[in-house]
């Protein structure tokens, strides 16, 4: 096959199909058969909509989907570690290798010129081929499928990057702002540390439904004016030892701080927005510690697939569209809407 069909995101909450040439890799680099392509927040709110940010780490036209699983087909001279047939996942930024950031992982964090993240800066996985390289490649355990893999390429290893600064444990109970795709898997492995009672917020009723459903909280609670008189109620009005906020919304981030405990940690996992809080009385005085998570490292991503197959935990059950290649327009319009689950591409 010399051309592929692919997927464009042009602004204004739109689609562009088109029909490229299938790469060749070239030193160091993996060609993949796409299976799976999953949609994050983050190309809803800055490409879908509208083309948000500027310089390099702006949406550069490229093939969107930054959330990719796939089977290698073909390898470029010198890989050493991958082969065709092999299930792999993908970190989704390829750095510059060298930076402290990269050496130790977290790709996310490259500053250099050089740093170009699929579905952004490079060619992403709406595609039937992805190029990557073979660095940034991880294998996927075969219990798991590829959309798990898909999932745990972005959504699932933020909530887990998360988790792990918060050293979530059985001694905590856990308060999870904001229930889409992050937050549901924020709750999910949360309850795979032995984290509980986990409560649950959200705006959207079908959200919350949704994590009620799949057990995934102990308590969903409407995201609204009573929302810290629940929690207070549930908590006999202590707070939750360990808080995540995975909305970017002010209110909710305020929420997660009002409601956890004393000598407490929260984490804030949802991009953007901003936040105004009594500083004394939220943060100094119930001497809470306070931290900014981005995504995660190659390293943790690995480690998080390992745990997945010894936990027998698949994040695919937080998908609930599944659509074509051919049907992107209807998957970006329903992950627009904010109250559905995870929305995957999979391929035949």
């Amino acid at each position: 096959m010399s051309v592929m069909n692919a997927v464009r995101l042009p602004g204004d909450s739109t689609v562009e199909h088109v029909t490229v040439e299938v790469p060749e890799p070239g030193h160091g680099q993996v060609l993949l058969q796409m299976k799976a392509s999953s949609i994050c927040g983050s190309d809803i709110r800055a490409i879908y909509r509208e083309h948000l940010g500027t310089g390099p780490e702006a949406y550069q036209g490229v093939i969107a989907g930054h959330e990719p699983c796939g089977q290698v087909v073909a390898a470029g001279p010198d890989c050493r570690r991958l082969q065709p047939g092999d299930r792999v996942v993908v970190y989704h930024i390829a750095g510059c290798g060298v930076c402290e950031e990269c050496r130790s992982g977290y790709m996310i964090g490259c500053t250099s010129p050089r740093r170009a993240a699929h579905g952004w800066q490079r060619d992403g996985g709406h595609a039937e081929y992805l190029l990557a390289e073979e660095a940034t490649c991880i294998l996927l355990p075969e219990p798991l499928s590829y959309v798990d893999g898909a999932l745990v390429s972005c959504g699932f290893g933020t909530a887990y990057e998360g988790l792990l600064r918060l050293q979530l444990s059985g001694q905590d109970r856990l308060l999870v702002t904001g229930l889409g795709p992050v937050g549901l898997a924020a709750a999910m492995l949360g309850r795979a540390l032995g984290a509980g009672p986990i409560i649950g917020t959200d705006v959207a009723p079908e959200r919350l439904q949704m994590a009620t459903d799949l057990g995934l909280v102990d308590h969903a609670v409407a995201a609204d004016e009573r929302a810290s008189a629940t929690i207070r109620e549930l908590t006999d009005s202590r707070g939750c030892e360990a808080s995540i906020d995975c909305s970017g919304n002010g209110a909710a981030r305020l929420v997660a701080l009002e409601n956890t405990r004393a000598w407490g940690r929260c984490a804030f996992v949802g991009e953007g927005g901003q936040i105004s809080f009594p500083v004394s009385e939220l943060l100094i005085h119930k001497q809470i510690s306070l931290h900014g998570s981005w995504v995660t490292s190659l390293r943790h991503m690995e480690e998080l697939l390992e745990h997945l197959v010894r936990w027998d935990l698949h994040p695919e059950r937080i998908v609930s569209h599944r659509f074509r290649l051919e049907q992107a327009d209807e998957a970006y319009r329903i992950a627009d809407q904010g109250a559905a689950g995870k929305v995957c591409i999979v391929f035949a």
